[in-house]
């Protein structure tokens, strides 16, 4: 079973070719160009590719996948808003992900970005540097006895209650399927999580129904002084109504993991390039935002468990099995 490896990074053939004797009979061909309708015409002789989150999987590019015969795509991410499914389902190509890489690994980013925002440590570590040891433009705010609202309680938003908790926080959480059973924090409206939390942190997917969950109305709701995390995906956040809010003194701090505009640049080095939006570098000028570049998951016991379940997925679907991780609509 041959399968294209779309937008590989060193670090994702390392993983992969230390699991791939586990698998014998699955062999990946690893190429940097990433999947969009321009590439897509490689995977011609492959039984299928594999993708990430920020590949170009709409309908011009099923299309093409179909003609060059794949009948197989591998996400190796949670994600898979990127996706045509409708189309996948048409010409019955099965779409695989990887549901549960390491919850922890997000959360815990999302953690070290609610500290980052909050105590500057990011501007410190720059000041110091220049022997600059004042403190002006760094103070920040206790999370002790704070509240909490978590977006979205999966096994990402879970991690990420448990962790709030532990720092002496108050937490509360939305979820349009509320798991009763936990003891560790309150469901509530998403109205009362907006006008009561100090911190919110999202960890949903993006659907069209939480697309732009973050707006002008919502960050109105919002307590002044609020900081804001995002380590899911930028499109639940409206940019341009964010940096409204940021210029208006809303938030206190804003942490983003994941922005509306990376599809085209995550994970690549635009050191010397003029971006053709200023929209990154208008957040980035805010002295209460941090960002980084899509890397929550980013650790090595993360990636060995995306390389594991890719690689479970492709042999699963090769030996007939359930596909237990099958994306349908």
């Amino acid at each position: 079973m041959k399968i294209l490896f779309y937008g590989a990074k060193d670090y994702d053939q390392h993983f992969f070719d230390k699991l791939a004797p586990e698998y014998p009979g699955i062999t990946f061909k690893f190429i940097e160009a990433n999947l969009y309708e321009e590439t897509a015409s490689l995977a011609g002789g492959y039984d299928g590719i594999c993708a990430f989150v920020n590949a170009d999987i709409s309908t011009p590019v099923m299309e093409s996948l179909h003609t060059q015969g794949i009948k197989l795509i591998l996400m190796r991410c949670a994600g898979y808003n990127n996706v045509d499914l409708k189309t996948a389902e048409k010409y019955g190509i099965k779409v695989l992900r990887v549901p549960g890489y390491s919850p922890e690994a997000v959360a815990e980013h999302a953690m070290a970005l609610v500290l980052t925002a909050n105590r500057h440590t990011h501007k410190a570590y720059i000041k110091c540097r220049e022997n600059n040891f004042a403190l002006n433009g760094l103070m920040g705010v206790n999370l002790f006895h704070k509240t909490a609202g978590i977006v979205g309680t999966g096994k990402i938003g879970l991690a990420m209650a448990r962790i709030c908790r532990g720092f002496g926080m108050r937490v509360i959480a939305y979820d349009l399927y509320p798991n009763k059973e936990l003891d560790f924090l309150e469901y509530v409206s998403l109205d009362e999580l907006l006008r009561t939390s100090d911190l919110i942190s999202l960890h949903c997917p993006l659907t069209e129904e939480t697309h732009h969950l973050i707006n002008e109305e919502s960050i109105a709701k919002m307590k002044d002084g609020v900081i804001l995390v995002n380590t899911s995906r930028g499109g639940l956040i409206c940019t341009e109504d964010l940096i409204a809010g940021i210029r208006d003194h809303k938030f206190f701090a804003v942490g983003l993991d994941v922005y509306e505009e990376e599809s085209e640049l995550v994970y690549e080095d635009m050191s010397e390039r003029i971006l053709q939006s200023s929209t990154i570098q208008r957040l980035l000028s805010f002295p209460n935002v941090a960002m980084t570049s899509h890397q929550g998951f980013f650790t090595d016991e993360a990636l060995t468990n995306i390389a594991e379940t890719t690689l479970q997925n492709a042999a699963a679907f090769r030996d007939g099995l359930i596909l237990k991780n099958e994306v349908k609509l």
